[in-house]
């Protein structure tokens, strides 16, 4: 088994978007409606948004191979680019998405400990991300990696509001 990441350039913007709806749809299609799920996915993962979130500084994407296949994506924000005002000394975790049939395999491990390399390397005091309190399986890997509820924030489907924990890790 060989696993390889790789930083994502503008050039991968059609498969970011291809991975992007493909696991955002397969993890969250059951609780939502289509329509909602429909109108969210247009709105996040189209292709000018993006190629917008690629091109920011402020913010990174890097995919992860599995015997070289792509299994999945990490987006890292900083300073600015956090989805919420955490100051620059944090860096956030906005998506870990693993394909579906690469589940089980330690994929989201291996991409949490890269975000966890870059935040100490550039000297970050926390990392934090945001996760739906009904997602039961992404919560219990958080807590494995010792990060801990520390607030939450409203996170919308259409017009519904959803409740995302604000889990963070204190790296000094």
């Amino acid at each position: 088994m060989t696993i390889n990441i790789k930083k994502c350039t503008f050039k991968d913007l059609g498969l970011l978007q291809e991975i992007s709806v493909e696991t955002f749809n397969d993890t969250f299609q059951n609780q939502n409606s289509p329509a909602i799920m429909k109108a969210y996915l247009d709105r996040a993962f189209n292709l000018k948004q993006l190629g917008k979130e690629l091109l920011n500084n402020c913010s990174e994407f890097y995919f992860i191979f599995l015997n070289k296949e792509v299994a999945g994506y990490l987006k890292l924000n900083f300073n600015d680019a956090q989805s919420e005002k955490m100051g620059n000394d944090s860096l956030e975790i906005e998506r870990i998405y693993i394909r579906g049939k690469f589940h089980k395999r330690g994929l989201g491990k291996y991409l949490m400990n890269k975000a966890l390399d870059i935040a100490k390397d550039q000297n970050k005091e926390k990392i934090w991300l945001g996760v739906w309190e009904k997602n039961e399986n992404a919560i219990k890997f958080y807590e494995k990696m010792n990060f801990v509820q520390t607030g939450t924030h409203s996170f919308y489907m259409g017009n519904e509001e959803q409740i995302d924990f604000i889990m963070t890790k204190t790296l000094i």
